[in-house]
C-alpha cells in the first residue's frame, strides 16, 4: 500500500502546490480521494497510472476537490479505457458527475458509475472496506477510512512441526486459511496460526474542523491525512471557513493514537511550511506537511 500525494494545497492552485488529491495504490488498483483541477497532469508526473484508478471518493463539492474529474475521465477514454470507474461522495455527487459527463461534445468510452453515500455508511470491496463519517465543514462533507481486511495470524512453525506437517505446500495452505490432512488427520489453520492481525488503515479527513467523529474514525490508524489550512495565528479564520489549524489536526492525531499524521490543504498564503509543521510536531511528533508528488509506503505495524 502506497500513498501518493498528487495535490496538497487548498482553495486554488499555487506555484508550490496543486489542489487536493490523494492516490492510494493497492494491489491491482488505485483508490483516489478527491480530484481537484489539474490532477491528471499531476498523475503524469507521478508513479500512478490513471488507467488503474478504479474508485474516486469525493469529500465534498467545493470546486477544489472535484473539478479534476471531467478532464481525467476524458483522458482515460482517449487512452482506450474500458473498465468502469466508480465515483462516490456526499449527496449531490451523482448529479454533479452526470452533469460533467454532458459537458461539450464528448462521450466517455467506458462506464462511469456514481453513488451518493451517507455518513456512517461502510462499503465492502472484499479485500478492504471504506467507511465514512460526517466531517464538520461549511457544506455537507465526508471523512473516509480505508481499512484492509484482517490478515491471518502468525504461523507457528514449531507447532506445525510437532503436528508432523512437512514444510512446503501444506504450510502455504494453512497460512492461506485452508485445512490440510496429514496421515489421515485433519489439521485446521487455527491449530498453527495465532490470532488474526489487523490490516492497514488510512484515514482522510477532507475539509473539516477538528471532530470527535474523525478521532473515532482514525482510532489506531496507520496514517491520518488531515486538513491543515492554517496555523494557529489564524485560528478564527480557520473556524469561520470550516477548516483546522496545525495544532488542531495534531490534537486529533494524538487523541486517535495514529501512527503518522500528514497535513494537507495548506492555504496558498504559505510559501514555506515550517511554521505549520513545527506547530503540529509540538503536539504530535509524527507530523509532516505532505508535499506534492511525495510518496509514503504504509507498512504493517506487526
Amino acid at each position: 500500500m502506497k500513498i501518493v500525494f498528487l495535490g496538497t494545497g487548498g482553495t486554488y492552485p499555487s506555484k508550490l502546490r496543486n489542489v487536493t488529491s490523494i492516490a492510494v495504490q493497492m494491489p491491482g488498483e488505485v483508490v483516489m480521494f478527491d480530484c481537484g483541477e489539474g490532477t491528471q497532469r499531476q498523475l503524469m508526473h507521478s508513479s500512478v497510472s490513471f488507467m488503474k484508478i478504479r474508485k474516486i471518493f469525493i469529500s465534498h463539492l467545493h470546486a477544489d476537490h472535484f473539478l479534476g474529474i471531467p478532464g481525467l475521465i476524458q483522458s482515460m477514454s482517449l487512452n482506450g479505457r474500458e473498465d468502469a470507474l466508480e465515483v462516490f461522495g456526499p449527496n449531490g455527487t451523482s448529479s454533479n458527475v452526470r452533469s460533467m459527463l454532458r459537458l461539450g461534445y464528448f462521450k466517455s468510452g467506458f462506464e462511469v458509475e456514481t453513488k451518493d453515500i451517507e455518513p456512517d455508511e461502510e462499503l465492502d470491496f472484499s479485500s478492504y472496506t471504506v467507511r465514512c463519517v460526517e466531517a464538520e465543514h461549511t457544506v455537507p462533507s465526508l471523512a473516509y477510512a480505508l481499512q484492509e481486511t484482517s490478515r491471518p495470524g502468525r504461523f507457528d512453525v514449531q507447532r506445525a512441526e510437532a503436528l508432523g506437517i512437512p514444510e512446503g505446500p501444506m504450510f502455504r495452505k494453512l497460512q492461506q486459511g485452508r485445512p490440510v490432512t496429514v496421515k489421515g488427520r485433519r489439521i485446521e489453520p487455527g491449530d498453527v496460526l495465532g490470532p488474526a492481525r489487523a490490516g492497514r488503515k488510512v484515514v482522510y479527513s477532507g475539509d473539516t474542523r477538528p471532530s470527535p467523529r474523525i478521532v473515532e474514525l482514525a482510532r489506531d490508524a496507520d496514517v491520518l491525512i488531515h486538513d491543515c489550512t492554517l496555523d494557529s495565528s489564524h485560528s478564527t479564520l480557520a473556524a469561520d471557513f470550516g477548516h483546522s489549524t496545525a495544532a488542531e489536526a495534531a490534537t486529533v492525531a494524538k487523541e486517535a493514537s495514529v501512527g503518522m499524521l500528514f497535513l494537507v490543504h495548506l492555504s496558498p498564503r504559505y510559501e514555506s511550511h515550517e511554521v505549520v509543521e513545527e506547530e503540529a510536531r509540538s503536539i504530535f511528533m509524527n507530523s509532516k506537511v505532505a508535499e506534492d508528488l511525495s510518496e509514503y509506503v504504509v507498512r504493517y505495524r506487526d
